[in-house]
Order: structure tokens, then C-alpha cells, then sequence
């Protein structure tokens, strides 16, 4: 497949962009939508600057010139998600038409553009009342979702080839209920374990949902797999990369692959061996067949022990090397490593797909027009080379999708963190393909790298 200098992957490779509803399309309330709970994060002082979903990229109005840019840019496919809160305002039963009125016509503009939909049903967008009735701290939540899944796969039926469950329940559990740095901004270890559960109890409901609505679709879940190493090889560094590790990546694989928790995430994490959070037949359901994981990376860390630390001891650092604007320390070569990590740790031989893979920084239009984001380009360059050599060892990887299109909502901070391989002016709207972009297009336009 591949030599020093030259990569060639697959006919049938797929490649493509993610995105996601909140964080591009804007028009939060509009034609019947409601809010989530991220809007009320953004106004209670959660995000920076306090900025919010409100206008984001104005996919919603603008999306239309998106795919078609998309598809000149030579994309075969558009990973996005579903807005919640525009199907069903208030997390109920009750459904909002003009919200899938909305999606048909953006799903007819991705056929035009020949663009293959892969649609998540949940990337974070919660809607508010059911956040105000306890979130994904309240297991009723997961049925609610189940059955938000299957109106709209039972609406989109025939049309989307890839559906998504949940995208990077570890961001949302740890993130936002460990750390305080996401929506809704908890500080309790144990409580992030409870909505860990919770959010894998929605997955395993979701995928029979999805297969009686859409019995022809694929279904996966994405997940944020790690790479965590310790510090040294001393006993208590070691233990707490196990720590970190088990709580990223084994409190969510091992339950989808072999339907149990790590026992030894446990002593940090009681609320797994509690029968009123764990009930019987939850791991069952949650272990249902899925038909492909979804694999995002951006988090490469090195672990110490800190006594300091409450609960796991566990003290994340970037590793050595360049960091990211926001200090990660980020590389490249890690994709590899967590594209082994299934097929390693529980002898996962499922399709993949890298569903997500990206680098910020600050980038800027200079006074020739240009935006030369040269190192996210040398960073692709590398990452794409590791996900080559994953294959060589026996992974079956099936597409990529960059993370992302558009500059976008950047979660707790902002508009300050530029992802996409397309800039947008914010206040203009204006887009802006990168030199990333242009590159890109020449590996596809390939299938592969010189």
C-alpha cells in the first residue's frame, strides 16, 4: 500500500468533511426550533466571550453554497448532525415538521452536490427542557433519544447510508461533567460516570431503533479514543495513565465490544457497580451488533500521579513536542495508534472510519487573499500516513472525514479556535477555501499521498 515517499489508499476510499449542527448552522429558534443547553451555557458565562450557536456559519440559510463548495473541493461525502432541538423543540413526542422539512431539502442538496450523507443524531445539542428535567444524569433521557432516533431515521429513510448514535460521549460526560469545561459545566467525577452510562445506555437503545426504521443503513457511534502514556515508569504514574485511559477509551469501547465495564475504573467510578445506575440488561443492550466504529482523535497526553488531584490522582500533560494555540500537544502519528486500539485491546474486527481528525490554529487571510495554514497541511500529511499504516496492520479503514469544513462554534471556546479547511469571515459570512483545502483536493483527486 504504501512506501516512503508515495500512499495510495483504496478504490472505494471514502473522503470527506464533518460537521456539526450546532457549531455551523445558526437560526437556533427559527421555523419552530428550541434551544439546548449549550444556549444557556454560552449566556450563563460557560463559552468564551460568551459566544453561542446563535449565528455560528449560518449553515442553515447558506447551505446550499456549502455542499457545492464542498463538492468543488472534491469531497465525496458530508458527515453532519441532526439539530435535536429542531425536531423536537422540547425533547417530547411532539415533532416539529418544519425541522424535517428543512432536512429534506438539505439532504437534496447533498445528492445534487453528490455528496453521501453520514448523519449523527446526537452531537451535543440537548435540548433544553429535557436538561432542565436532569440531562443525561436522568437515564429517562436515553429513552427519549431512542425514540427521537427512530422518528428520524423512520422520516429519512432509503435517503442517509450512515447513521451515527452519539458522537464522543466521553466529551460530554468528563467535559462537561468531570472538568466543568463543557455544557453544563458539573465538577463530579462520579456524576460524569452516571451520564457515561447513560449516554452508552442511549447507543445500544438507539441501534435497534435505527434498524427497524432503516433497515438498509449502516450504524456506528463515534467515539474519542486517546492516547495516554505515563509520565515514567513508577508504579503511581502508571496507574494513573490506566486511570485516564480506562475512563477515555475502555468505559466506552469495552462496554459497545464486549458488553462490561473496565473493573478496574470501579473504586473511581462506584456508580458503575450501583444496580440503580447499572441495571440488568443494560450491558446487553448496550453491546447490541453496530455495523462500524467511528473513531475522532485529538487528544495525545502524557500522565503523572498528583495527590493533589481529587479522585484519579491523575494529572494530564501535553507530551513533549510542538502544542497546539490551545497547548496541546497533539501529534500526528497517534491516529495510528488509536486506529489500532480496537483491533488491540478487544480484538475489534468492524469496519472504521476516522470520523473526525483535525488541528487548530490561528489562521488568517493575508494581503494576498490567501489563507496558507501550511502546517495543518504538514499535520494531515502525517496523519493520513498514519491512518495508511494502521491498515497495513490489519485495520479495515473505509474513509476519512477532516474535521472540519468550516470555521464553527468552537465550544467552550468560541470563536477563537479556526478548525476548518475553509475560513469564515464571521462577520461577512464570506468563505474562504485554505491552502489546506486546495491540498486536499489533490489527495483525493489521487486517492492518496505523493
Amino acid at each position: 500500500m504504501s512506501n516512503e515517499t508515495s500512499v495510495i489508499f483504496p478504490d472505494d476510499f471514502i473522503w470527506g468533511a464533518a460537521t456539526a449542527a450546532y457549531q455551523i448552522e445558526g437560526s437556533r429558534t427559527v421555523d419552530g426550533g428550541g434551544e439546548c443547553l449549550w444556549d444557556e451555557f454560552a449566556r450563563q458565562g460557560g463559552t468564551l466571550n460568551c459566544d453561542s450557536g446563535e449565528i455560528a456559519a449560518d449553515h442553515y440559510n447558506r447551505y446550499p453554497e456549502d455542499h457545492a463548495l464542498a463538492s468543488n473541493l472534491g469531497l465525496q461525502s458530508f458527515r453532519m448532525s441532526i439539530s435535536w432541538p429542531r425536531i423536537s423543540p422540547d425533547g417530547s413526542a411532539v415533532l416539529n415538521k418544519a425541522g424535517f422539512d428543512h432536512y429534506d431539502r438539505v439532504l437534496d442538496s447533498l445528492a445534487e452536490n453528490n455528496l453521501t450523507p453520514m448523519i449523527t443524531l446526537y452531537h451535543w445539542d440537548l435540548p433544553l427542557a429535557l436538561q432542565h428535567k436532569g440531562g443525561w444524569l436522568n437515564r429517562d433521557t436515553a429513552y427519549r433519544f431512542a425514540d427521537y432516533a427512530a422518528a428520524v431515521t423512520q422520516h429519512f429513510a432509503g435517503r442517509v447510508p450512515f447513521w451515527i448514535t452519539t458522537n464522543e460521549p466521553w466529551s460530554c460526560a468528563f467535559l462537561g461533567y468531570a472538568r466543568g469545561l463543557h455544557a453544563p459545566g458539573v465538577r463530579d467525577y462520579n456524576a460524569a460516570g452516571i451520564v457515561a452510562h447513560n449516554l452508552n445506555l442511549a447507543h445500544g437503545l438507539a441501534v435497534p431503533a435505527i434498524r427497524a426504521s432503516d433497515g438498509e443503513a449502516s450504524v456506528g457511534v463515534a467515539h474519542c479514543l486517546q492516547v495516554i502514556e505515563p509520565f515514567s515508569d513508577h508504579p503511581k504514574d502508571v496507574e494513573a495513565a490506566q486511570t485516564v485511559s480506562g475512563e477515555a477509551n475502555g468505559l466506552f469501547l469495552e462496554p459497545t465490544l464486549q458488553g462490561s465495564y473496565p473493573q478496574h475504573m470501579f473504586p473511581y467510578l462506584p456508580c458503575l457497580e450501583d444496580p440503580a445506575i447499572v441495571r440488568e440488561g443494560d450491558l446487553e443492550c448496550i453491546s447490541a451488533p453496530i455495523d462500524f466504529l467511528g473513531l475522532n482523535y485529538y487528544v495525545h497526553e502524557v500522565v503523572r500521579f498528583d495527590r493533589t488531584i481529587p479522585v484519579t490522582g491523575a494529572c494530564r500533560m501535553a507530551p513533549l513536542g510542538p502544542l497546539t494555540t490551545i497547548g496541546s500537544g497533539l501529534r500526528p502519528d497517534g491516529l495510528e495508534k488509536i486506529l489500532l486500539m480496537p483491533l488491540r485491546d478487544y480484538g475489534c474486527r468492524l469496519p472504521v472510519y476516522v470520523t473526525e481528525v483535525g488541528y487548530l490554529f490561528n489562521d488568517y487571510v493575508n494581503p494576498n487573499g490567501r489563507v496558507n495554514d501550511c502546517a495543518r497541511i504538514k499535520y494531515y500529511n502525517e496523519a493520513f500516513r498514519a491512518a495508511a499504516r494502521s491498515m497495513e496492520k490489519g485495520v479495515d479503514l473505509r474513509g476519512i472525514y477532516v474535521w472540519t469544513l468550516l470555521d464553527d462554534f468552537e465550544w467552550d471556546s468560541g470563536y477563537s479556535s479556526r478548525y476548518g479547511i475553509v475560513f469564515v469571515e464571521y462577520g461577512s459570512q464570506k468563505r474562504i477555501p485554505k491552502d489546506s483545502a486546495y491540498w486536499l483536493r489533490e489527495v483525493i483527486g489521487r486517492n492518496g499521498l505523493t
